[in-house]
């Protein structure tokens, strides 16, 4: 159904006083429902958490029966307050992980869990799939070339893309690939639960790395690399834009939620494009940080273009006639879930029901403690192998140079300084992508919430970094906001007046030497120990 249809009623929803979208953001760590006003005003929020199992061999997958728990479960309690008449909200939208995959049987449901972006089990076949000669960094030129031209890159060696997940159920579980009546992102299974239809969006399917994205508004899928990929063309979504209305929820699941029944959902986008919108840097070359989970430093740009040796591309996106240059860094917030799970706390179990009150706080606390540059303690956030600026499975995480005057605190600091350092990294390769300099960058997600990590991400960076309001609920607000666009009730370029920031953080000029002198320190890490990590970890 396209958004078209929706015209009539949308007139006289645009008089109403009070507008609202129900928002869900689903990330690796669980489900939040928010309440987004038509202004990007975040009224309530409610979230679920969801486990993850990493297996051996890289698997790292998820119920995706856990996941729709949590939306119900969310979105129950949030109506249940009362801030919110249900019939003020016109449309659901939802944000989820990029290239996390689940294969669906003919209603949208589950065949087995999902594999989610951290899960790298389909890499073999990827460098099967790939191969050639000659050959430059595993990669098949000639097959480059039959990929880069259409798609702005390629499947990825790593083998965490939507396209490995589903050759590894292809090669290694065909009893899966075979019981697949699709295999859709897991923003679109999300959809699939909500209204019965089966479909994803021009952005959300990108990383299966099988649609054409030369003309940014003529999206499809090419036929020729489908069949490079050996896939059942029968198996892929249909496609649609982000803004357009999938359809109505589905009367039970209405019920179930405490929606009115013909509330809309909206496409929505995945987290990487939600993340961007709802920063508010939707114009060319506004920039952004997102530290959650993983991180990217990403802009929205006028043009297509790849740097295939750093992992980044010029991605659709939900603005009509422009991409977005995606990256992704592979753990960043996670490490300090590490650092409290594993290392702070690891006698009481690694579980997150097991810490104590408030351990994120405590890691701020002892980090302010310990001056800037931890007593040139590095640490290295490569605990599940790096993506950008290095596509590089085999490469871990270190603590370097401990002495005896070593304390916790300035391990807290220096894991809060290391994701920056990497940050740092991956800034310079996309200032390179869009031939300039980024002198602000806008900061989200939870990570974002702690002013000492913006003063350090501000110092490490040497940027101006300018934190919105509700960081948390960047990608909340980007869903509502494509929702409310795709509904007419505002336009993208209305966004960044809508914008509400709470802090600004400039370098400290003093810092400058010090942390020029750590991130080249970084750098050389990596360079020295690259073939060490590969020999191991092979």
């Amino acid at each position: 159904m396209r958004t078209g249809e929706w015209r009539s009623s949308i007139s006289e929803k645009s008089t109403m006083k009070n507008v609202y979208i129900l928002a869900i953001d689903h990330g690796t760590s669980g489900i939040k429902a928010s309440l987004i006003s038509e202004k990007g005003s975040v009224v309530e929020s409610d979230f679920h958490r969801t486990p993850i199992s990493f297996l051996t061999g890289g698997g790292a997958e998820q119920d995706p029966e856990d996941w729709w728990d949590g939306v119900i479960m969310t979105a129950r309690r949030l109506l249940a307050r009362g801030t919110v008449r249900k019939q003020d909200i016109v449309a659901v939208s939802v944000s989820s992980t990029f290239s996390t995959t689940v294969a669906v049987d003919e209603r949208g449901r589950q065949v087995c869990n999902a594999l989610t972006w951290l899960d790298s089990r389909g890499a073999p076949h990827v460098r099967r799939l790939m191969k050639g000669f000659p050959s430059f960094q595993g990669y098949g030129l000639a097959k480059v070339m039959k990929w880069l031209p259409k798609t702005a890159g390629g499947p990825t060696l790593s083998g965490k893309d939507d396209i490995a997940h589903v050759l590894y159920w292809k090669h290694e579980r065909p009893d899966i690939y075979d019981r697949a009546f699709m295999f859709l992102p897991s923003k679109d299974y999300l959809n699939a639960r909500l209204t019965g239809k089966l479909a994803a969006s021009h952005d959300s399917v990108q990383l299966f790395w099988l649609t054409d994205t030369r003309d940014v508004d003529n999206i499809h899928y090419d036929d020729e690399l489908i069949a490079l990929a050996g896939i059942d063309r029968t198996k892929l979504p249909p496609l649609m834009r982000s803004t357009e209305v999938l359809g109505t929820l589905l009367p039970a699941v209405a019920e179930e939620m405490g929606l009115d029944k013909g509330t809309k959902v909206v496409m929505g986008s995945p987290d990487h494009q939600c993340a961007c919108i709802g920063s508010g840097a939707v114009r060319d070359y506004d920039g952004h940080v997102y530290i959650g989970t993983s991180s990217w430093v990403q802009c929205v740009v006028p043009f297509k273009k790849t740097d295939v040796l750093h992992s980044i591309a010029s991605f659709p996106t939900a603005i009509s006639g422009r991409y977005q240059s995606v990256n992704e860094q592979d753990i960043a917030g996670g490490c300090l879930d590490f650092l409290v799970g594993n290392l702070l706390y690891g006698e009481h179990g690694a579980a997150p029901g097991a810490w104590p009150d408030d351990p994120y706080g405590e890691i701020i606390r002892r980090a302010e403690k310990v001056a800037a540059g931890s007593h040139k303690v590095i640490f290295t956030p490569w605990l599940n192998g790096e993506r950008t600026p290095v596509d590089d499975p085999t490469v871990r995480a270190c603590i370097y140079n401990i002495s005896k005057t070593t304390t916790f605190d300035h391990l807290a600091r220096a894991f809060l300084e290391g994701v920056a350092y990497n940050t740092r990294w991956v800034l310079g390769y996309v200032e390179k992508f869009v031939a300039r300099k980024l002198e602000e960058l806008t900061i989200i997600g939870g990570g974002a919430r702690s002013d000492l990590w913006c003063r350090i991400f501000a110092d490490v960076l040497n940027r101006r970094i300018k934190r919105t309001r509700d960081p948390l609920q960047a990608n909340a607000r980007g869903a509502a906001f494509i929702a409310l666009v795709g509904l007419e009730f505002i336009s993208f370029d209305d966004i960044p007046g809508l914008m509400e920031y709470d802090q600004v953080f400039d370098p400290d000029r003093q810092n400058r030497k010090m942390y020029d002198e750590l991130f080249k320190a970084f750098l050389e890490i990596y360079r020295n120990n690259r073939g060490l990590f590969r020999r191991l970890n092979a």
